[in-house]
């Protein structure tokens, strides 16, 4: 005798893709994030001026920049 299971649908999984998606998410938003703010901390202190930045201010940007994806 043959069991037959249907995979259609699977309890919790659609909640489970949703964290999986929120996860993946976040960590390319931290990435965004850490790569921004590592290219504006490679600037001096003149390059920064020049674009009237302050060095205070780059995680504020870097954060900004992560926001508005």
């Amino acid at each position: 005798m043959a069991h037959v299971v249907s995979s259609t649908h699977i309890p919790g999984a659609e909640r489970l893709n949703a964290t999986y998606s929120r996860l993946v998410a976040a960590w390319q938003r931290h990435r965004l994030y850490s790569r921004t703010l590592r290219e504006m901390r490679a600037l001096d202190d003149r390059e920064l001026a020049d674009l009237g930045l302050h060095r205070s201010e780059l995680r504020r940007i870097a954060r900004a920049a992560v926001a508005n994806q």
